[in-house]
């Protein structure tokens, strides 16, 4: 079985710095301060070398392969790498079979660590349950996937999930400024000063992951020839070649998929125009499908604006005409005008919270017969069976008249209240 941190152990600086600057202790590790700071029940685990089984959850280049490196490096049981997406029910097997010989024979306990756990189908997961419920081995696991969304559940309730954040500003610097100064696996060989505007330019497009911000920086310093000086002057424009634009951590089967539509909905709700028009353009740049974005509005229109503005309703139906019609990215400038519209618009949840009420007195009261009233009369007979008495509303003034139109044991229930928002007013 590969190893997957041996490269690691090496110091060749024909490794991506990156790799050359991982963390080889907890002191060394920046950011995840909720985790790992002193006293900290992961920290305290890792140090005692008693670590249960764990999944690392967290976006790229936060540290999850990084902490399973230093628990590599610091624990006194046998430590194992797999990869969920090219390791077979095969190798897992065997993974288990040596496991259980090292507890057998020698006492020592195994560590597995899975990396994109999030890959594993249901097949691998069913060969290690057995393995991490006797104790033969720890599992690790890694993923940028919400292992909610994506782990079976007898896996999780065997583990316990710690979650990663996206590094900070003031962690990504430290990072670089690190590796610039670091000789034996950095970029000391090479000096290199930054300036103040490149550094925040590599640490804001970075956007939270300190790979891409490693892999940026040496890109820049490599490409960049010494000065008079001997030192290499990273500018503003060597640090924007570097790194291109920040990624967009999005998965359209994911969280990130679940999170950001949550964040674009309730934003509208909450009229923010401006924070829903970032939302939608996060979403639109990660390649998410329009159409679903436009069945969540016209479903908005109707739920959290309803007859306060009736208009939304349309504005939002000729958004999904206008996509149909159009096409991307044309169509992106109407979806666009939609969600300003909606979010401006007056908000009420009466037709919601009616249309809930009717349904639940449904399912949980008798359903009373039709008044005889309302009921049909266009067929011989009806008369005779009593069907008469209706009240024909054409037939008086303003064309309304009272009349009881609920069953006799729903008599007098409301479930549609005007809000007294927008249109609702006139209600």
């Amino acid at each position: 079985m590969n190893d997957l941190f041996s490269p690691l152990l090496e110091n060749g600086g024909h490794r991506p710095l990156a790799d050359r600057m991982r963390p080889r202790t907890l002191d060394e590790f920046v950011g995840q301060e909720h985790l790992l700071a002193p006293g900290k029940l992961l920290r305290r685990a890792i140090e005692a070398d008693r670590l249960g089984s764990i999944i690392l959850y967290g976006p790229p280049g936060s540290g999850k392969t990084t902490l399973a490196y230093i628990i590599s490096r610091t624990t006194a049981a046998v430590f194992r790498t797999v990869s969920a997406v090219s390791s077979g029910v095969k190798e897992l097997r065997q993974v288990l079979e040596d496991a259980a010989d090292n507890l057998k024979y020698h006492g020592k306990k195994t560590i597995l660590f899975v990396d994109e756990c999030h890959a594993f189908n249901k097949s691998q997961q069913d060969v290690l349950l057995p393995g991490i419920e006797k104790g033969i081995i720890t599992f690790i696991g890694g993923t940028t996937e919400n292992p909610y969304f994506e782990m079976r559940g007898a896996l999780l309730s065997r583990t316990r999930v710690f979650q990663l954040e996206a590094l900070s500003p003031a962690h990504l610097r430290t990072i670089l400024e690190r590796a610039l100064a670091d000789r034996e696996r950095g970029l000391g060989g090479h000096p290199a000063e930054l300036e103040a505007k490149a550094l925040e330019h590599l640490v804001h497009m970075a956007n939270g992951d300190a790979r891409s911000a490693l892999n940026a920086l040496e890109l820049a310093v490599l490409s960049t020839p010494p000065s008079d000086d001997g030192i290499r002057h990273i500018t503003l424009e060597a640090a924007q070649e570097s790194i291109q634009r920040p990624a967009v951590h999005y998965d359209q089967s994911g969280d990130q998929h679940y999170d950001v539509i949550s964040a674009f909905i309730k934003s509208i709700r909450g009229s923010d125009p401006d924070a829903a028009l970032h939302w939608y353009a996060r979403m639109t740049c990660a390649g998410e499908d329009q159409r679903f974005i436009v069945r969540r509005l016209i479903i908005l229109a109707s739920e959290d604006i309803g007859l306060a503005d009736p208009r939304a309703m349309l504005v939002a139906h000729a958004a999904w005409n206008a996509l149909e019609a159009v096409g991307m990215p044309e169509a992106r400038i109407v979806i666009a005008q939609c969600i300003v519209y909606l979010a401006l618009a007056p908000k009420s949840n009466s037709v919601y919270k009616a249309i809930e009420a009717a349904l639940d007195d449904v399912k949980k009261l008798p359903s009373g017969p039709v008044p005889k009233h309302l009921r049909d009369t266009h067929y011989p007979g009806a008369k005779k069976l009593g069907h008469t008495g209706y009240l024909y509303p054409h037939d008086f003034a303003g064309h309304r008249v009272r009349q009881q139109y609920l069953p006799d044991n729903l008599k007098g229930r409301r479930y549609y209240r005007p809000s007294g928002q927008g249109f609702e007013k006139k209600g």
